[in-house]
C-alpha cells in the first residue's frame, strides 16, 4: 500500500447508528485498494455491544490498522500522515461539538482536525434529532471549515427491501464523496 489516497480514517462513535460505521468498514475490506484505519470511542463500545452484539475487538478486525482513542501520538494525528480523508459514522453531536471548536481531547477528534488543517476530506455522519441550534451552528462551523455534514437520511427512491439495503446506500453514496464507487450503488435516473 503507497501512501496516497488508499488510505481512509474511519471513526466511529456512541451515537445510535453503529451499523453505518460497520457496514462502512465491511464494504470497504472487499476493496483491495483501501486502507482503513479506525477510532472507536468508549461510548461506541457500549453501542456496538447494544445495537449489534458485537465487540469492539470484533470490530476491529474488519480494519488494518485500529487505534486507542487516547493514542494521541498515533500516526493518523500527525498532517504527514497521507490519506484520502476521516469520515465518522456515526457522528455524535458530543463530538460534532468538539471538532467544531477545535477540541482536540481524543484521537478521534485530533485526527478530524488533522483533516480541516491539511484540507482533506472529513464527512461526518451526524446522528441527531430533533436538532437544537447548538446542533444546527456546530454543523456551520465544521462545513464552513470544509467538512462534509452527511445525516444518514435513507434514500426511498430505490425502494429498499430492507433496513440493511438502506443502510447500504446510504454508506456506498458517503464513500462516493471520497471518490470510492463500487456496483451496489442505486443511481436516480428519473421517474419512468
Amino acid at each position: 500500500m503507497n501512501d496516497g489516497p488508499g488510505r481512509l480514517i474511519v471513526g466511529i462513535t456512541g451515537a445510535s447508528g453503529a451499523v453505518y460505521g460497520v457496514r462502512l468498514l465491511r464494504i470497504l475490506r472487499n476493496m483491495n485498494h483501501i486502507e482503513t484505519h479506525l477510532v472507536i470511542s468508549d461510548a461506541a463500545i457500549l453501542t456496538l455491544r447494544h445495537e449489534m452484539g458485537l465487540s469492539a475487538a470484533e470490530v476491529s478486525l474488519l480494519a488494518d490498522k485500529t487505534y486507542n482513542i487516547s493514542e494521541m501520538a498515533a500516526a493518523i494525528a500527525s498532517g504527514s500522515f497521507q490519506s484520502a480523508g476521516m469520515i465518522i459514522a456515526p457522528c455524535s453531536m458530543k463530538t460534532l461539538s468538539a471538532i467544531a471548536n477545535g477540541f482536540c481531547d481524543n484521537l478521534m477528534t485530533r485526527a478530524a482536525d488533522v483533516m480541516l488543517k491539511e484540507r482533506r476530506r472529513l464527512v461526518l455522519m451526524v446522528r441527531e434529532t430533533p436538532l437544537n441550534l447548538v446542533h444546527i451552528r456546530n454543523m456551520q462551523s465544521v462545513t464552513e471549515m470544509g467538512g462534509i455534514i452527511y445525516p444518514p437520511v435513507p434514500a426511498f427512491y430505490c425502494h429498499p427491501p430492507s433496513i440493511e439495503a438502506m443502510v447500504d446506500q446510504t454508506v456506498r453514496r458517503a464513500l462516493e464523496l471520497f471518490g470510492i464507487v463500487d456496483d451496489g450503488i442505486i443511481r436516480w435516473n428519473g421517474i419512468m
